[in-house]
C-alpha cells in the first residue's frame, strides 16, 4: 500500500449489488459471491526447506520464540484480507509464511488497524509486519523495512464512468473521492491535489477525501454511489475491479510507483535474515509463484532490489 506514517495502504473492498453489501465490514473480501480465493488458486507454490545460514543470523530471542506474531491490516485484498471463513489470507500472508519457513519459524497472523502497526512494532507488540507498507524515509526513522514488491497508485470509478472523472489524479478537483484514512492517497489529496485545486481556482475534493478506517468501507462508498471515485494502491484497485463483476472500472494509468517493505524493529538482525530468505525465494521460484497465484506478478522485483532501508524519499 502506498501507506504513509501518514500511511499508504489501500485495501480492496466490498461491492454493493442492488443496494446490498457483498463485503462485510469485518474485512472479508467476498465480492459478488467470490469467497476470497486467489485469482489463480491452483497455482503451485514450492515447499522449500530452511536455510541454515540464514537461521544463524536470527537474534537469539527470535530463535527461542519460534512462532512470530505478524501484524497486518486484513482489509486490503489481494495483499491481506479475510476469506469467507475469517482466515487472514493473501499475497503477503503466503509470502510471509514462506519467508519464515526459510528461517525455521512459524507465524501467527494478527489483524490490526493500519495506523497502529508501526507503533506496535516499536513497542514489541508485534515481531514484524507484512501489510503493504510503502518504504519511506519517514518510516525508516521508526522501523526497518525490507523491500519486496513494487506498487503504484490508481483510481477506480463505477463502470462507464458516469461522472466523467478524469484518470489523472491532478484533475480530481471537485469530485467526491473515497479513500482509506492514514494512507499515501489520503495524504496526496490533502497535501498535493487540494492545494493545487485551490491555486487553480477550482473546487477542492470535499473533506480532503471521504475517509474510512477500512478500505472495504471506502470501496462500498463508491459502489453505493456515495462517492464518485476511489483512490488506492494499484494491486488493490486491479483486484477490486476483477472481483466486482463489472460494477467497477479502473481509469487512467498507475502512478507514483514505489516499493513495499516488510517491517521489522529498528536495528534488528531479523531484517537481514528476512532479506536473505526473500532472495532465496526469488531464486527458487517460490516468490514468483506466490505473486502469480494472487494475480500481482507485475509488481515482482529481482533479488538485487531486495534491500534494507532503501527508500529514496
Amino acid at each position: 500500500m502506498a501507506r504513509s506514517i501518514a500511511q499508504r495502504l489501500v485495501a480492496t473492498g466490498a461491492v454493493v449489488a442492488a443496494g446490498s453489501l457483498l463485503l462485510t465490514g469485518c474485512g472479508s473480501s467476498k465480492i459478488g459471491g467470490n469467497s476470497g480465493a486467489a485469482p489463480n488458486a491452483s497455482q503451485t507454490v514450492n515447499a522449500e526447506g530452511t536455510d541454515a545460514a540464514l537461521v544463524a543470523l536470527l537474534p537469539a530471542d527470535i530463535k527461542a520464540k519460534g512462532n512470530l506474531t505478524i501484524a497486518t491490516d486484513s482489509t486490503y485484498a489481494p495483499d491481506e484480507f479475510k476469506d469467507a471463513g475469517g482466515n487472514v489470507v493473501g499475497m503477503d500472508v503466503d509470502l510471509g509464511n514462506a519467508i519464515l519457513k526459510k528461517l525455521g519459524l512459524t507465524a501467527t497472523w494478527q489483524s490490526a488497524d493500519f495506523g497502529s502497526i508501526l507503533g506496535g512494532i516499536s513497542a514489541k507488540k508485534y515481531d514484524l509486519s507484512l501489510s503493504s507498507f510503502t518504504d519511506t524515509k519517514a518510516r525508516e526513522a521508526q522501523v526497518d523495512l525490507v523491500q519486496y514488491f513494487n506498487a503504484g497508485e490508481a483510481i477506480a470509478v463505477l463502470a462507464g464512468n458516469p461522472d466523467k472523472v478524469d484518470g489523472n489524479a491532478a484533475n480530481l478537483c471537485g469530485f467526491k473521492v473515497s479513500v482509506q484514512s492514514n494512507t499515501t492517497e489520503s495524504d496526496e489529496i490533502k497535501n498535493t491535489i487540494n492545494p493545487a485545486c485551490k491555486k487553480a481556482g477550482k473546487p477542492t475534493v470535499p473533506n480532503d477525501g471521504d475517509q474510512f478506517a477500512a478500505q472495504t468501507d471506502a470501496t462500498t462508498a463508491l459502489t453505493s454511489k456515495r462517492d464518485q471515485a476511489m483512490m488506492a494502491d494499484s494491486p488493490v484497485i486491479d483486484y477490486a475491479v476483477k472481483q466486482s463483476n463489472g460494477v467497477l472500472q479502473k481509469i487512467g494509468q498507475n502512478y507514483n510507483n514505489a516499493p513495499y517493505g516488510i517491517v521489522v524493529p529498528k536495528g534488528s538482525a531479523l531484517g537481514q535474515a528476512i532479506a536473505g530468505a526473500l532472495k532465496d525465494l526469488i531464486a527458487d521460484g517460490t516468490y514468483g509463484q506466490i505473486l502469480t497465484k494472487w494475480g500481482v506478478d507485475s509488481g515482482a522485483i529481482t533479488a538485487d532490489k531486495v534491500v534494507l532501508n532503501g527508500a529514496t524519499s
